[in-house]
């Protein structure tokens, strides 16, 4: 499998976190949040292989998540329909999401991500 940065084109993080990866000559496949967001057979395998809480998938500062007042709902929803509802809508999934056969991340914190080299 090639590697998948997966992200919202304005997003400034994201941004930062593609010119990070060209910095250090990371190759990828490039994929867009919102017109392919991710399928729920994704996001549960990704989830499982990333080893985070499923609500470290959320973005809690997104506008979404605070209009569908999520912080609330959240924890009486099964793993099942997180997943559901993280599927519906890539603006409601922290990004970026960096895919390898080796590791997922979420979010960009350059520390995590220097394991990639």
């Amino acid at each position: 499998m090639k590697n998948m940065f997966i992200e919202y084109p304005k997003c400034s993080t994201c941004k930062k976190a593609k010119k990070w990866l060209e910095e250090n000559d990371i190759e990828f496949v490039d994929r867009n949040i919102v017109t392919q967001t991710p399928a729920v057979e994704e996001l549960t395998e990704w989830i499982k292989q990333s080893r985070q809480d499923i609500k470290k998938w959320f973005n809690t500062s997104g506008l979404k998540y605070k209009e569908l007042n999520l912080k609330d709902k959240l924890a009486s929803m099964t793993d099942e329909e997180k997943i559901e509802l993280l599927a519906s809508d890539g603006m409601l999934i922290k990004r970026p999401v960096f895919v390898s056969d080796k590791v997922i991340l979420i979010g960009f914190k350059e520390e995590a991500w220097k394991e990639l080299r």
